[in-house]
């Protein structure tokens, strides 16, 4: 058993100020005998004590740079004529390509769209060249789906005797569709000009030819933003004047399923129907044919313009 050892200690002098008793630190208490353990245990603990430096404190992470501005100034300028029949019908079984869809079309106005030919230069050349005279691939087909509040389409490729589009067929490939770079603008406000990807209603049957070009567009109509299209979609353009035509385009109703028929079309598409996506493709067709009546490239002295963010 190891021996107990005793120290005595002399009582500290109290002031005479004070009446009550200081009490010493417990090892130095001479009321608690130390032993070997506790005098080896508390030589230790004052070397950590005395040895122990403080850690140093962790190097300052600044933040990554902010990425470069994207470059949206505005290389080309293209112009669209809208027309309105007053009815959903027009003459079918010739090329609308050179003839009005109908005999009594009513003009809504021109728009005047500027392209970021530095940002998506692939894709903007792909949208003059089917507005180009040689082509003239968008003109006389149909604005074919407009969601109200949010956006129109048109585009949309198929028979040109139904005013549906035919791309040229040199037309190149889009390589932007993979490009990280092409999908950072967002659809902030009214005016803003997209490439269709996951809007696009093209049938499927022409998706898999392998000469396949997907020209389908979309402009936003307001009045706020759409943030469902946004990395989605390919902005390659703004309106830079005409956004009351787009309004006008907007506001022409639509068909609209009732409740009911929604309810049966979701348990259909539930059990695997292939019908219920047909039917849902007349959902939000304009109840009156609106379409794009001439298109072209405008030539201007000084087609770049300051930078502008959509």
């Amino acid at each position: 058993m190891a021996r107990s050892l005793t120290l005595h200690y002399p009582q500290p002098i109290l002031s005479q100020t004070h009446h009550h008793k200081h009490q010493p630190p417990l090892h130095l208490n001479p009321k608690i005998p130390l032993t070997r353990r506790s005098l080896l245990l508390l030589s230790s603990s004052s070397l950590s004590i005395a040895t122990t430096t403080p850690p140093a404190s962790p190097a300052t992470i600044l933040p990554p740079p902010p990425p470069p501005p994207l470059d949206t100034t505005i290389t080309d300028r293209v112009f669209m004529d809208f027309s309105l029949c007053p009815t959903t019908t027009f003459p079918s079984g010739t090329d609308s390509s050179n003839a009005p869809l109908c005999s009594e079309s009513i003009p809504l106005g021109r728009v005047i769209l500027g392209l970021y030919g530095h940002l998506v230069p692939i894709t903007v050349t792909n949208f003059k060249s089917m507005c180009s005279p040689t082509s003239s691939s968008y003109k006389n087909t149909l604005v074919h789906k407009i969601f109200p509040g949010q956006f129109f389409l048109a585009g949309r490729q198929g028979r040109r005797d139904k005013a549906e589009v035919r791309p040229p067929l040199d037309l190149p490939r889009n390589t932007e569709t993979i490009d990280s770079k092409a999908f950072m603008l967002t659809h902030s406000r009214a005016g803003v000009v997209s490439l269709c990807l996951s809007e696009n209603d093209d049938e499927d049957e022409i998706k898999l030819d392998p000469n396949y070009r997907n020209v389908e567009f979309l402009i936003t109509t307001g009045p706020g933003p759409c943030p469902q299209l946004d990395s989605k979609n390919i902005i390659f353009g703004t309106v830079l004047e005409g956004l009351d035509v787009v309004a006008a385009i907007a506001s022409i109703p639509t068909y609209k399923p009732g409740e009911r028929i929604r309810q049966f079309n979701d348990l259909a598409e539930f059990f695997g129907d292939e019908r219920a996506q047909n039917a849902r493709s007349i959902w939000n067709r304009p109840l009156k044919t609106v379409y794009i009546s001439d298109c072209g490239e405008l030539k201007v002295a000084k087609p770049s313009l300051s930078p502008s963010l959509p």
